[in-house]
């Protein structure tokens, strides 16, 4: 026992460990939507166009979450815009907006040395780089989004399941549209330094994915989802240390590894409550 509590002894990893387990629950909460509206090539692209704003900000000595926070909010606002003129479509608008963004990221990281170790976590995610800073953040933000969904809950219901009726019947279904991407923006900024760039979309989608497995009632996927990538964050958090691998990585692989036998144990019946979530 005494060797699997040896890690709260220390502060980083207690940081850590909220952190991550906050993280885990924000991303299952918010991967519901992410899950359901198919935007999960969304998550993963504007996790790297942060990644530009981060690297940004660290090559001018600028506050990492205002400076990657505003460059992350103008990347969702400007995919939203983008997508909703229908000129071109959502794949291709994220496609360009956000591999600039982290070509840019990838060339100032290149350009000055000095960069290079303040974004390696953003990249990866790590335990060390977790400070008391950074726990409020990613409370503040769970908390906020929690709000968000609470009160705005039948707007948010009604645009992902039929935006159509919904602006119809009155749904400002932009407005909609917008804050659930400054919502994904702010998750996503929250979360980057415990899982990183690279694996911040696998974590808001496997929760909900293995919920919607568990469940076909759409309140019910929501708290479960939450409770899930909670639990996730928790225990990837403490393999994270016994087995000194990125934190992201092994938040990502018991994730992996729960879908796996939640697969296994459901099979089609989890399938089809997949394909018929009801409200």
């Amino acid at each position: 026992m005494a060797p699997l509590l040896e890690p709260f002894e220390f502060a980083f990893f207690r940081h850590g460990l909220i952190v991550a387990t906050v993280a885990g629950a924000l991303c299952g909460l918010i991967g519901v939507y992410v899950v359901l509206r198919s935007m999960s090539y969304i998550g993963h692209g504007l996790s790297h166009a942060i990644f530009g704003g981060a690297a940004a900000s660290a090559a001018i000595s600028f506050n990492f979450y205002v400076g990657a926070g505003l460059w992350g909010l103008a990347s969702a606002l400007l995919i939203g815009r983008v997508t909703r003129r229908r000129v071109i479509g959502s794949d291709a608008a994220i496609g360009v907006i956000t591999t600039a963004s982290f070509a840019l990221g990838l060339a100032l990281v290149n350009r000055f040395g000095a960069v290079r170790k303040s974004v390696d976590a953003a990249l990866f995610g790590s335990i060390l780089g977790v400070s008391r800073t950074d726990v409020w953040v990613v409370v503040g933000v769970a908390l906020a989004s929690a709000a968000v969904v609470f009160f705005g809950y039948r707007a948010l219901l009604f645009t992902t399941f039929d935006p159509e009726v919904a602006d119809a019947s009155g749904v400002r279904t932009a407005r909609v549209d917008a804050l659930l991407m400054v919502m994904l923006a702010l998750s996503i900024l929250a979360t980057m330094k415990v899982l990183g760039v690279v694996l911040i979309a696998a974590i808001l989608v496997i929760p909900p994915v293995v919920a919607r497995m568990l469940t076909d009632s759409f309140s019910k996927m929501l708290w479960l989802s939450s409770a899930l990538g909670a639990g996730c964050g928790f225990v990837g958090m403490n393999l994270s240390y016994h087995l000194d691998i990125s934190s992201g990585a092994s938040i990502v692989l018991v994730g992996a590894t729960l879908f796996g036998a939640v697969f296994a144990v459901t099979g089609p019946r989890g399938l089809r409550r997949a394909a018929a979530v009801h409200v």
